[in-house]
């Protein structure tokens, strides 16, 4: 895990000053690269996991004098070395320079062949070609802009903003698109100007031409011809787990007490001694359901395969205390009202010596994890990709708009079709369909973002085994009627790991982990925390916070968007 950064211009002092923005990226190295004869300028953050630091120095000149700046992990390293043994001659044991040479020898037909988490940029010196690339699922961000210089990208919005003329303006695309779905996947950022790679793209931009010249993309079909088998399920398990335990670096997993970061640890902890991390609310502050029942069944699960386990107790002070951390690294604002202590756990973690981190993110997804499917399973189903958009596009209503002239529903469909193909369609199995569509919408636009920015922030990589492109086309492989039926989801694992794990797991209805702030609020649990609302939002705040719950909770995205704007100085677009 690391940054990337470049500009198709002789600018070093900005490059130089984007990588300082983002040094959190690479406590372990950086290095700004240009060179007279071309106009470009490359630059990168280092976080070694693979090599030692001095062997993985970035931006790499390739075997064929290209350069190359990457960000992520190939979890297949070993399988393509050995595959390539007779042609590759690595001698660095860091997967940057496998990646530089396959490039080199295959062009960009060895994407395919990557089951990897990257972003990268690969400079052609010949042809003046900048080839920028995303992994298969979005785990790892790459944002770029078009300016008159030619073309910006980096890891991070917040280095190049002063670099796009209108940035701090609010796109309003992608600001009507979040508030009416909740989350934002389309190729637009709410910074205008500024726009993100999508999930297995691969965009290559001519210098000479100051335009993109080629469009390459990965999906991930859903075929649905494949039958369960649980001795197979759990092997598919086993292999992706093992392919991100990759690398010398000290391993935590999130352990959330669900089934999918259960089995994550459980096939980990077969490898290797591991570290698991919980949050834990304080019990005086717990509230009246048992927001605890997570933590309990993953010390559960802990206590029996003997891992490190820490628990991370939430209060309102260290809600408080990571607010304005969270609205800052998380870039693209999230109305989540638990991003303050997903910010403060990764901290934590860090602390505890982390380096990388282990979560279950899209196990939901790819297994029928959540009664929207089983609803639509047992309902009307759709018959086309449009209609499966639209139902998509009906997840999820926002309280608080971004803007007052929100664009309206057919357009923001149009746009979502434009980003995501009609590949992802299989009539025979829709609900399938639906599931892949969430794997590369929902999936890097929410968990893998927050994870990535939270984690950099304090030097960690986070890693998803359940999102391998091997594992993810097994998963979708696997018809629906496999998955759930009307009264049970998540079929396929509970009957995969029963008797390997413990009955709390295996039969634990499905939770959501999010933090009591509107029980906290409404009986006044945290003078300091009614303070925080009211004095943000003004006095008529607090006849909210004392109404109700749901009320209370209604004040998160307005404050929210408020601190956000803030931060990073947006205004709405005229």
């Amino acid at each position: 895990m690391c940054g990337i950064y470049g500009i198709t211009d002789h600018d070093s002092n900005f490059i130089q000053q984007y990588v300082n923005t983002c040094k959190h990226r690479g406590p372990d190295g950086s290095k700004v690269w240009w060179n007279p004869e071309y106009k470009m300028t490359l630059g990168h953050n280092l976080l070694s996991i693979m090599a030692n630091p001095s062997l993985s120095t970035q931006p790499w000149k390739t075997p064929n004098g290209n350069t190359l700046v990457y960000n992520g992990e190939i979890f297949n390293y070993y399988e393509l070395k050995e595959k390539y043994k007779d042609k590759f001659r690595g001698i660095t044991g860091c997967d940057t320079e496998l990646l530089a040479w396959g490039l080199d020898e295959f062009g960009l037909d060895f994407i395919d062949e990557l089951d990897s988490m990257h972003g990268f940029a690969y400079y052609k010196h010949k042809e003046e070609q900048l080839i920028i690339s995303r992994d298969h699922a979005g785990i790892k961000p790459l944002y770029y802009a078009e300016i008159d210089k030619g073309l910006v990208f980096g890891s991070e919005l917040k280095g190049m903003l002063d670099k796009v003329p209108g940035a701090r303006k609010l796109d309003k695309l992608a600001s009507s698109f979040q508030s009416r779905t909740g989350c934002n996947p389309l190729r637009n950022t709410l910074f205008s100007g500024i726009k993100q790679l999508l999930p297995g793209e691969t965009l290559t931009y001519s210098l000479k031409q100051k335009q993109f010249v080629d469009t390459k993309r990965i999906y991930i079909v859903p075929n649905g011809n494949k039958k369960f088998n649980a001795d197979e399920f759990r092997q598919q398990v086993r292999d992706t787990v093992k392919r991100c335990a990759i690398g010398q670096r000290k391993i935590g997993v999130f352990l959330s007490g669900g089934l999918d970061s259960s089995m994550v640890a459980f096939e980990l902890g077969k490898l290797q001694n591991i570290n698991t991390f919980t949050n834990r609310m304080h019990p005086e502050v717990n509230g009246p359901e048992d927001y605890n029942s997570d933590a309990n069944a993953a010390k559960v699960l802990a206590d029996k395969e003997g891992y490190t386990h820490h628990e991370v107790i939430i209060t309102p002070k260290e809600y408080i205390a990571s607010w304005d951390q969270s609205i800052y690294y998380m870039e693209q604002v999230n109305f989540n009202p638990s991003m303050a202590m997903y910010c403060h756990t990764n901290k934590f973690m860090a602390e505890k010596g982390i380096v990388v981190t282990m979560a279950g993110d899209m196990g939901d997804e790819l297994l029928g994890g959540y009664p929207k499917y089983q609803k639509m399973f047992y309902s009307k189903l759709p018959t086309t990709w449009r209609e499966l958009l639209t139902l998509w596009m009906q997840r999820l209503k926002r309280p608080k708009s971004f803007t007052e002239d929100i664009i309206g529903d057919e357009q923001l469909l149009n746009e979502l079709e434009n980003c995501y193909s009609d590949k992802l369609w299989n009539p025979d199995d829709p609900v399938g369909s639906y599931m892949a569509l969430d794997c590369v919408t929902q999936c890097p636009a929410d968990f893998f973002s927050r994870n990535d920015t939270y984690g950099m922030a304090y030097s960690m990589e986070g890693r998803f085994p359940l999102a391998g492109k091997k594992f993810m086309q097994y998963c979708l492989d696997i018809h629906t009627r496999h998955k759930l039926n009307q009264s049970e989801t998540k079929i396929i694992s509970r009957s995969a790991y029963n008797g390997l794990l413990p009955n709390e797991i295996i039969y634990k209805a499905k939770t959501g982990w999010t933090v009591p702030v509107g029980f906290w609020l409404t009986n006044k649990m945290d003078k300091d925390l009614e303070n925080f609302y009211t004095e943000s939002l003004g006095q008529d705040a607090l006849k909210v916070v004392t109404s109700s719950q749901k009320s209370a909770k209604m004040l998160i995205p307005d404050l929210t968007l408020k601190h956000w704007k803030e931060k990073y100085k947006v205004i709405n677009a005229s």
